[in-house]
């Protein structure tokens, strides 16, 4: 089986809420190489992991997350919703995606690499989102990794990738086929793919070349990389 590398979306989510410290940590436990995680800013700034606008779907209060403080956050989810800084740190010397929802500028773009920067993680976190918000990424950094997501079958401008240089260009799994992935590497870019989780699609988009899977099911897709073998070989990161 080729090399892949497996990416744990939002962590481990259908053992754990998604986006929380201890969904990341049993993504790893799990065998992935890398977690993605949302991340949007509180009203005061402080960037924290949440994939909706509202804290409604996965905390049952219906209430936008930029009208809300971090300490407000911390209090009606009783600290599940994790700070970028805590998130970084609960997952080691992983990799991490992040993954820049919602309206994106260089103002917030600035917050969030200020955090990664200050937790001494730029060399083991990447960003993706779409074009504008790499762009962003890329005038804050000259040197960040980026895969930039890209939703239809044309492809990006290239004015756009001599822009953004993305190392990966980071596209919905049904769209992929043989064709696009030459194409994405005739490019010079890596194909990264989200979020098949059945072994069977999984088995395609190998066969199809792509280099990076972010899939819910971070266990089915290390022991298809693992020749059945469940993740063994990593040491738990529970405190």
């Amino acid at each position: 089986m080729q090399t892949v590398t497996a990416v744990a979306h939002r962590g481990d989510p259908y053992r754990f809420r998604e986006n929380t410290v201890a969904s990341l940590r049993s993504a790893l436990d799990q065998g992935a190489d890398a977690v993605e995680i949302d991340v949007r800013l509180t009203r005061d700034g402080v960037p924290v992991l949440l994939h909706d606008e509202t804290l409604k779907r996965l905390w049952e209060h219906d209430r936008p997350l930029r009208s809300l403080s971090a300490d407000e956050v911390r209090g009606l989810t009783a600290g599940g919703v994790p700070t970028l800084d805590e998130a970084l740190t609960a997952t080691g010397d992983s990799r991490v995606m992040v993954d820049l929802c919602g309206r994106v500028d260089r103002r917030t773009v600035r917050q969030i690499m200020d955090v990664v920067r200050q937790s001494g993680a730029q060399d083991r976190v990447y960003y993706c989102a779409h074009a504008e918000a790499m762009l962003a990424v890329r005038a804050e950094d000259p040197s960040a990794e980026i895969a930039l997501t890209w939703t239809t079958l044309a492809p990006p401008r290239p004015a756009l990738l001599a822009a953004v240089r993305p190392r990966w260009l980071n596209y919905r799994f049904s769209l992929v086929d043989r064709d696009l992935a030459a194409r994405v590497h005739h490019d010079g870019c890596l194909l990264s793919v989200w979020t098949p989780d059945t072994r069977r699609t999984m088995r395609r988009l190998l066969d199809l070349g792509v280099d990076s899977i972010t899939t819910n099911r971070i266990d089915t897709l290390h022991a298809l990389r693992n020749g059945g073998r469940p993740a063994n070989s990593r040491g738990a990161l529970h405190a």
